[in-house]
């Protein structure tokens, strides 16, 4: 890349962040409380709604750790791509309303282990932050994969050390997050969204023109290795069996669980509106992630060198930065720098809402006012990005696992929880506390474990969410409410 290329890149990313900055400094303005940093004050329309629940889902794994897994796996990507995609359209028929109605009638409840504690009338017990540490160990983990994904970009482009790369892409994030906080986070999650959307579809049909159209890409991928586009093995032309399948679908049920996807079906302004924002939301969710594939799959015939391991989730920098012009290519680059901000700057804040409201007041401060827990929040989002920052810096860490790992916690922790909170009319304080505890407890030893291989090979999600509806059907059972 010439000198006055990466000017150009340089210049492009400048103006985008410039406007996320503005963003931030116009939500500042707007936010008085920290209703309004969690939660924008429940003020977000149908398309926002939509855009940034999708935005905030999606990060940098979308445009990095997805093409990444097309390139090595090719179709075998299909599975887990199918399963997000059903997963997502359940999430938003089944959860989104009933959530958004059942949170503010329960004393307009702000995040998840609010939620729980009013819904379980176990106010002053331990569930509110038995919740909310999980909340904050996962989503160290889930942040700390999005600055593994900001350290692979920076390194790409400008050549910076990792860590360096990995520091000077958290520093907008923080920036902005710490300003205004929900809106902010919000507004620029259309934007954001936008610009993913544009820029896998350009990379995505640039790929496809590239190796010939469709029958191109087929007869590439079948020259290179015809595993990949058989569906039951893996690339290696071992049968995946009904454990790896599983592992790639079960993706699909963790969004029930996750508090960031959740928070914005508890902003809507009008939960009536949840049907317009549901459409809105598969339309985005399918389209970029079907490019997200073809991405992958097309940078096999489309790039001169093979990628290797880590290297292949640079797949859309290297499509991005060879066959565009300069100021296209920042475009599209910019894309990957607006899906990893985007969902981190959200996790952040709902590790910093769990951190001021559900243990700084639920058990320091409860008399603490408005503006007091708006400065402790801002504070907890510096603190647990320090913390995630020093995880990411790990060089051999791939954003897929990364997120993997913090997807399969919140899935399982809280997914079932959620669910039957909503539908089963027997589920009982005890039988939350066992769900959350039994699930979170699964994934982690899961986890721990998957290096034995066999059972163990099996994603984390499908035992830790099964062991956790287990658990809460057995003690509801046993014990009614009281």
């Amino acid at each position: 890349m010439t000198t006055h290329d990466t000017q150009t890149l340089i210049a492009t990313f400048s103006i985008y962040l410039a406007i996320c900055l503005a963003l931030g400094f116009v939500a500042w303005r707007r936010t008085t409380n920290l209703k309004d940093f969690i939660l924008g004050g429940r003020s977000l329309g149908p398309w926002v709604t939509a855009l940034s629940a999708q935005a905030t889902d999606m990060s940098g794994w979308l445009l990095l750790g997805l093409p990444g897994f097309a390139y090595l796996a090719g179709v075998e990507s299909a599975w887990l791509v199918g399963g997000l995609i059903v997963g997502t359209w359940l999430n938003w028929r089944y959860v989104a309303q009933p959530l958004r109605e059942r949170t503010e009638a329960l004393g307009d409840a702000l995040t998840l282990p609010a939620y729980f504690e009013r819904a379980f009338d176990d106010i002053g017990g331990l569930l509110r932050p038995l919740t909310a540490f999980f909340v904050l160990v996962f989503f160290v983990l889930y942040a700390s994969s999005q600055f593994v994904a900001a350290g692979r970009l920076f390194e790409s482009l400008f050549g910076l050390p990792y860590a360096w790369a990995v520091f000077w892409g958290s520093i907008v994030m923080l920036a902005y997050t710490f300003l205004g906080g929900f809106l902010a986070v919000s507004w620029s999650d259309v934007l954001q969204g936008t610009l993913m959307f544009v820029a896998l579809v350009l990379v995505a049909g640039m790929g496809v023109n590239l190796v010939g159209g469709f029958d191109g890409l087929h007869a590439t991928m079948n020259a290179f290795n015809a595993e990949l586009l058989n569906p039951w093995t893996n690339a290696e032309g071992v049968p995946l069996g009904w454990i790896g399948i599983a592992s790639s679908v079960a993706w699909g049920l963790g969004y029930c669980g996750q508090p960031h996807i959740l928070a914005r079906f508890m902003a809507i302004k009008d939960p009536q509106q949840m049907a317009v924002a549901r459409r809105v939301a598969m339309t985005w969710q399918v389209t970029v992630l079907v490019a997200a594939m073809l991405v992958g799959m097309t940078a096999l015939g489309a790039l001169p060198v093979r990628l290797e391991g880590a290297e292949a989730e640079k797949a859309f920098i290297h499509m991005s930065a060879q066959f565009f012009p300069p100021w296209i290519a920042g475009i599209c680059l910019a894309g990957v720098l607006a899906a990893i901000m985007s969902t981190a700057s959200a996790q952040l804040l709902l590790s910093s809402a769990a951190f001021a409201e559900d243990f700084y007041r639920g058990l320091l401060r409860k008399q603490a006012g408005p503006r007091e827990l708006l400065w402790v929040g801002r504070l907890g989002v510096l603190g647990v990005a320090a913390i995630a920052f020093f995880v990411a810096l790990d060089p051999s860490s791939t954003v897929l696992s990364r997120v993997g790992d913090a997807w399969a916690g919140f899935g399982a922790t809280f997914g079932p929880a959620i669910v039957l909170s909503l539908y089963w009319k027997r589920m009982t304080r005890a039988a939350a506390y066992a769900g959350v505890l039994v699930g979170g407890i699964t994934v982690v030893a899961w986890m721990l474990l998957a290096d034995r291989g066999g059972i163990f090979a099996l994603y984390a999600m499908v035992p830790g969410f099964l062991a956790s509806t287990v658990a809460i059907l057995i003690v509801g059972t046993l014990r009614r409410r009281g």
